[in-house]
């Protein structure tokens, strides 16, 4: 597989009142998606209008960032919900970051699930199916960001029946499984800290689709759409290195909306 096109998505608008989480302003112009908080886990009306001015100043394409009612807990805590209180919570957050997005002449590309909920649907596809539901009702072109490495079959068929999109997600920084899935963050080595490895590692998914394990394998990940965390200067370099080294490769940085 020789992919010449990927797209770069960071999680972006977590600050909150007086308090600034995030480096938006230096790693909005290094991506394509910009995963918007909405309210619940991070971010606040201001902070959303502000984060939707950034990005479209920058070309970027905008997307919902929903996560469960935690702000304390910043939607990293799992919680006792129903499929129906997701789709309420889903549906509030799209529909309000949309809002946001229309004042300024602009509409939503992508949703993609915060924290626990994103790792919740991983190990439920109900939830990626009840996600699903909610962006077909509110406009079927949005694209659901999904991981890669879960059963892509079981997503494809889920977005299908739905009619919505989905773009397979990677994240640069992290290590893999044997089985696809990520690593758990408890274990030694399930975050890479050398740029020049992660930036590689990001050149032979989008050229061969192949990452190397934590196991030293080799297994076969496709994927649309590379997670980037830009959150501290040490993050924020990775993203650069991350860019850099896919221009010297020919590779175009890209929305999906564009090439999916």
């Amino acid at each position: 597989m020789h992919l010449k096109t990927i797209d770069l998505n960071s999680d972006v608008g977590e600050s909150f009142g007086n308090y600034k989480l995030g480096l938006d302003e230096e790693v909005i112009p290094l991506i394509s998606s910009a995963n918007i908080a909405c309210g619940y886990h991070a971010g606040d009306p201001a902070v959303m209008r502000q984060t939707v001015t950034l990005a479209l100043n920058h070309g970027v394409s905008l997307g919902a960032h929903p996560g469960l009612p935690d702000l304390v807990g910043f939607g990293r805590r799992n919680m006792d919900v129903t499929l129906e209180e997701i789709k309420d919570f889903v549906t509030y957050q799209i529909g309000a970051l949309q809002a946001v997005a229309a004042l300024q002449g602009a509409r939503l590309q992508h949703v993609k699930p915060h924290g626990a909920l994103y790792n919740m649907a991983v190990k439920n596809p109900a939830i990626w199916d009840a996600v699903a539901e909610v962006m077909a009702g509110i406009d079927e072109r949005l694209i659901l960001f999904v991981l890669a490495g879960s059963d892509r079959a079981e997503l494809e068929s889920i977005a299908k029946r739905r009619g919505v999109r989905v773009a397979f997600e990677f994240f640069a920084d992290r290590a893999y499984n044997t089985d696809g899935s990520l690593v758990s963050r408890k274990l030694p080595g399930a975050v890479i800290h050398d740029n020049e490895v992660v930036a590689a590692k990001v050149l032979k998914l989008v050229k061969e689709g192949k990452v190397k394990t934590i196991a030293g394998l080799e297994i076969e990940l496709k994927a649309e759409t590379i997670c980037v965390h830009g959150d501290n200067p040490k993050a924020l370099a990775l993203v650069q290195k991350i860019r850099e080294t896919l221009k010297a490769a020919g590779v175009a940085v890209k929305p999906p909306a564009d090439f999916l």
